[in-house]
């Protein structure tokens, strides 16, 4: 087995948004924010070359949208998802499983393209199949109104249209070496993937843990349509992370690319954040 990480990019998102009722004062000690109060957050995909199947876990934002869209989000960086695929000696016609932690729009954009010459959405991946959970896309298509600006039709249903949705099921389509949790408070059935690799377990944190300063317990977003939840399924990963001895890979953060946990009189916090080449 071989994990690379995919660069798909950087945006922009409220401070304030990302860190829900912590003050600014405090989360801006460790990530500071324009004269916007916006933040750069990393969105960040994780490849699994696994024997003959080549797994990609989210795509990034995608570039289908309009240029108001994307305006709201201050898009920048060198990389894109395909160009990351490219550097590594892969092509999206290469890719076999794409796993959809949840269907946000910063997680599933790049799932689908828009045609420059006839306008029609493809799928991005055309030899692959795509797997989410099946209470979340049921959540995901039919949204409530906190989430439906989140849920972008154009990025979804053409999955399933095109016959390339799949649900996961029992966890066992992947295999002994990747397992998976559900969380429910950032959205219904988030997908949290545990890769065994090497003796380690490493955690594809998506938004259960977005960032290393999202690791204390009240560093809940906004964006979460649970928040209390979040904060007890929080609580209890945390946990099994530091007895487990898990890597946390850390899909927004934009400075580290993982970390690791320990244990004080605080409770669990941050051990190192480092990048995954130096695991």
């Amino acid at each position: 087995m071989n994990i690379y990480p995919i660069d798909t990019g950087y945006f922009k998102l409220d401070g304030g948004a990302m860190f829900g009722v912590v003050p600014k004062s405090i989360w801006a000690r460790t990530n500071p924010s324009d004269d916007r109060n916006m933040c750069p957050f990393a969105m960040r995909s994780m490849l699994v070359e696994d024997g003959n199947r080549l797994i990609l876990i989210d795509t990034g934002i995608g570039d289908k949208q309009s240029d108001k869209f994307f305006g709201h989000f201050h898009l920048h960086g060198e990389n894109t998802l395909k160009s990351s695929l490219n550097k590594l000696g892969f092509s999206p016609d290469d890719i076999t499983d794409i796993i959809l932690t949840h269907l946000h729009f910063d997680h599933v954009g790049g799932s689908v393209v828009r045609n420059l010459i006839t306008s029609k959405l493809e799928l991005a991946f055309k030899n692959a199949k795509y797997w989410s959970n099946e209470d979340h896309w049921n959540w995901a298509v039919k949204p409530n109104p906190r989430e439906r600006v989140s849920f972008l039709t154009e990025n979804m249903l053409p999955i399933e249209e095109l016959g390339h949705l799949n649900f996961i099921k029992t966890g066992d389509e992947f295999g002994p070496n990747i397992s998976f949790l559900l969380a429910h408070g950032h959205t219904e059935s988030q997908i949290i993937p545990h890769i065994k690799h090497e003796g380690k377990t490493i955690v594809f944190a998506a938004d259960l843990i977005p960032t290393t300063t999202h690791i204390p317990l009240p560093y809940v977003m906004s964006y979460d349509t649970r928040p209390l939840i979040t904060m007890t399924e929080k609580e209890k990963f945390l946990k099994d992370a530091y007895n487990e001895e898990y890597v946390l890979f850390l899909q927004h953060d934009p400075f580290k690319e993982c970390c690791t946990l320990k244990k004080t009189e605080r409770g669990i916090v941050l051990n190192n954040s480092f990048q995954f080449s130096e695991l």
